[in-house]
C-alpha cells in the first residue's frame, strides 16, 4: 500500500499546539563558552555605549570570531540576538546612520542567520521570541509584568515593555493553536456543533489577545517609543528618507567590494509574527498588495514570512494548504450555528487589528507631530525623517520599521478581515 506524503494535521501542529512560537525552552541568558565573552560584555553595556555614542568604536575594535563554537539552537539564537541588536546599534547608533557593517560583526552575523534560514537584521524573532526571561521560574508569562529582557538599546522599562507584551501575546496565542487543530479535525469528521464551539472558543481567545495588547499602555511613554526606541527598530529597506538610500553594506573583511554584500532589509516588525499570520490562515483569509490590486510580486505580509524562522515558515506553508475551516463554513446554511460562531470570531480578529490600530496611531501618527526633543534635532534616523516632514508641513507617508507605508497597510489588513465575515 502507498502511504500519503501529505501533512496530517496532527504532524502539522506537532510541537506548536503545546508552545506556540515561543522556543520550548526558554532562551540563553548568555552564551557559556568564554570565546564569546567579548560579545557578552557588550551586550551587557550596549544601552550605555548607544547613550554615550561609544557603540561603533567598540564594535570596530571587536575582533571577528567563528561561528564553530555554536553547538545547539539556543547559542545560535543568542548569538543571532546579540548580533541583530548590535547591527541595528552600530548603524542607527550615531547622529548619522552608518550604511557599511564592519567585519567583525557582518562576517558571523551572515553565518548565524544562515544557520537559522533568517536575514541578517533585527527580526521580531530576534527581538523577542528568543530575547525574554521569567522573573521566576513559575511565572506565568501570558502576564507581561512577570517577563523581563535580556538585551536592550535603550535600557528603559518602555523597551522592555514594548517587547514583552510581544512575548505575552505569543503566550496567550499559544492557548489558540491546539483549538486551530482540533477545528480542522472537526471539519475533516464533519462536526458543526463542535466545530462552532471551538470557534466561539477560539473568539474569547482573540478577545484575551486584545486584552493583552492593551496593556502596552502601562508602562510605555509614547514620546519614548517614538524617539528613543523605534529608530533602532528600523532596517535598512525604503529608509532613503532616513539617511540610507543604498541600504547597508555587510563587510566580510575582503579586499574587494561585492555588490550582493549591499542589503535592504526590512527591519523589526509585528508583521513577523508566525501567531499574527496563523490567525489569518486559519479564518481563510487572503491578503493582497496595499493598494487593493493583485500582487505583481509578493505583498507585504507574504514577504514578511521571509523575516520569520525556517520552521515557522514551513509552518505557514503547511497550515494554508491544510486549513479548510472557511471553506466549510460557505458550504454550511446561512443561519447555521457553525457560520455565526465563524463570524464572531472573524469580528473578534478584526477587533484586535482595530487594538493594534488604535496603538499605532497613539505611539506613531501623534507622536510624529510633535515637536522633536531638543537632544534628537540633530539626528537623522526614521523618527526625525517623519517628524522633519510633518513641522515642513511637507506631505509624506509614515514608514513602518518594516519599510511600508504604515497606516494605508494596516488599515488595508484590518478591512480584508472585516470584508471576510460570511
Amino acid at each position: 500500500m502507498i502511504q500519503s506524503t501529505e501533512p496530517t494535521i496532527g504532524n502539522i501542529f506537532k510541537g506548536y499546539a503545546e508552545h506556540g512560537f515561543l522556543p520550548d525552552g526558554l532562551p540563553l541568558t548568555r552564551l557559556s563558552n568564554p570565546y564569546y565573552e567579548a560579545w557578552e560584555n557588550i551586550a551587557s553595556e550596549l544601552a550605555v555605549l548607544i547613550r554615550t555614542k561609544q557603540i561603533r568604536a567598540r564594535i570596530d575594535q571587536l575582533a571577528v570570531c567563528s561561528t564553530e563554537h555554536l553547538e545547539t539552537e539556543p547559542e545560535w539564537r543568542r548569538a543571532y540576538v546579540i548580533m541583530g541588536y548590535f547591527t541595528h546599534g552600530y548603524i542607527w547608533g550615531g547622529d548619522k546612520p552608518q550604511d557599511r557593517l564592519p567585519p567583525s560583526i557582518a562576517k558571523p552575523y551572515l553565518e548565524i542567520a544562515a544557520h537559522l534560514e533568517l536575514p541578517a537584521c533585527a527580526t521580531y524573532a530576534g527581538l523577542t521570541l528568543w530575547n525574554y526571561r521569567p522573573t521566576h521560574p513559575e511565572a506565568d508569562i501570558t502576564d507581561p509584568e512577570n517577563l523581563q529582557v535580556q538585551t536592550s538599546f535603550t535600557g528603559t522599562r518602555d523597551e522592555e515593555w514594548f517587547m514583552v507584551i510581544s512575548v505575552a501575546v505569543e503566550a496567550q496565542g499559544s492557548k489558540l493553536i491546539s483549538l486551530m487543530r482540533d477545528a480542522i479535525k472537526a471539519v475533516a469528521t464533519g462536526d458543526r456543533g463542535l466545530l462552532a464551539d471551538l470557534l466561539y472558543t477560539f473568539a474569547d481567545g482573540l478577545d484575551n489577545l486584545a486584552i493583552v495588547l492593551r496593556k502596552m499602555y502601562a508602562h510605555n511613554d509614547p514620546a519614548v517609543f517614538y524617539h528613543q526606541l523605534r529608530p533602532f527598530l528600523a532596517g535598512s529597506k525604503n529608509m532613503a528618507h532616513a539617511g540610507l538610500p543604498r541600504g547597508v553594506y555587510y563587510d566580510t573583511g575582503d579586499d574587494i567590494e561585492h555588490p550582493e554584500n549591499w542589503m535592504q532589509l526590512s527591519g523589526g516588525s509585528n508583521a513577523q509574527s508566525s501567531l499574527i499570520q496563523t490567525l489569518d490562515i486559519f479564518l481563510g483569509i487572503t491578503h493582497t498588495a496595499t493598494d487593493g490590486k493583485k500582487a505583481s510580486g509578493p505583498a507585504f505580509i507574504h514577504e514578511m514570512r521571509n523575516y520569520m524562522p525556517g520552521p515557522h515558515r514551513r509552518f505557514l506553508e503547511s497550515l494554508t494548504a491544510g486549513s479548510t475551516v472557511r471553506s466549510f463554513i460557505l458550504s454550511s446554511g446561512e443561519r447555521s450555528v457553525e457560520r455565526e460562531a465563524y463570524n464572531a470570531a472573524v469580528n473578534e480578529l478584526k477587533n484586535f487589528r482595530d487594538t493594534h490600530i488604535q496603538m499605532v496611531t497613539r505611539y506613531i501618527v501623534m507622536t510624529s507631530r510633535k515637536s522633536i526633543p531638543a537632544q534628537e534635532s540633530d539626528k537623522v534616523n526614521l523618527a526625525t525623517a517623519s517628524a522633519q516632514g510633518t513641522e515642513s508641513g511637507k506631505r509624506h507617508s509614515l514608514a513602518g520599521t518594516g519599510g511600508t507605508d504604515l497606516m494605508p497597510f494596516l488599515k488595508q489588513t484590518r478591512d480584508t478581515v472585516r470584508d471576510a465575515k460570511c
